[in-house]
């Protein structure tokens, strides 16, 4: 199994300069990207392999009817986390994907894990690798992910943050979201296609 190198051996966050500043291409942009956590209990990370956009005008968003104090790291310009927790159950990670003033985000579907399995697996209860952090909630029990982290700055250099991937993602699908009960008919899902690491219905594609 995976044992976590310290964070210093890790890749040093990606530069700002290369973040699109639109949500779409933000989505598709993050795929292949790893999602590194230094939290007190040990690091992890893993390889993003699925994402969703919520853009402009999108009624499924929560940025939709302007700011709220909740959602407020959506609108602190592209490479911020904005966590929050849905259904009462678990938390979920978006990076904020416009400039600053404007709410759009992108949700960190699933990843790859790659450093601190162990670890995931005592958070999670299983030790089934491709379920560890396949879906928004595990991905976030997974990896330690809750409010405290809401609008970190992802390039910043924190504890929580995003490096260069080791790999390229060769082939992207494309679906409608998952879940939602508004503006179901967009296609803004994206994933690596074939990884067994992606999450959702067989239907939508992996």
């Amino acid at each position: 199994m995976s044992v976590a190198p310290p964070l210093a051996a890790l890749p040093v966050p990606l530069p700002r300069s290369e973040l699109p500043v639109d949500t779409v291409a933000m989505a598709r942009w993050l795929l292949g990207k790893h999602l590194v956590h230094a939290h007190p209990e040990g690091l992890t990370s893993g390889r993003i392999v699925e994402t969703e956009a919520y853009v402009l005008g999108d009624t499924s968003s929560h940025a939709h009817r302007g700011e709220t104090q909740r959602n407020r790291s959506m609108f602190l310009g592209p490479g911020h986390a904005y966590v929050y927790f849905i259904y009462g159950s678990w938390f979920a990670l978006n990076v904020s994907a416009e400039p600053a003033g404007i709410g759009a985000g992108v949700l960190i579907r699933a990843i790859e894990p790659i450093h601190g399995i162990p670890l995931m697996e005592r958070r999670r209860g299983s030790t089934i690798l491709h379920d560890l952090a396949r879906g928004p909630g595990r991905l976030a029990t997974a990896m330690a992910i809750d409010r405290t982290l809401d609008g970190m700055d992802l390039f910043g250099g924190g504890p929580l943050r995003l490096c260069a991937e080791d790999r390229p993602v060769e082939v992207i699908g494309e679906s409608v979201r998952i879940g939602l009960s508004r503006e179901t008919e967009r296609v803004l899902r994206f994933f690596e296609r074939g990884s067994r690491f992606v999450s959702g219905p067989k239907r939508l594609g992996r």
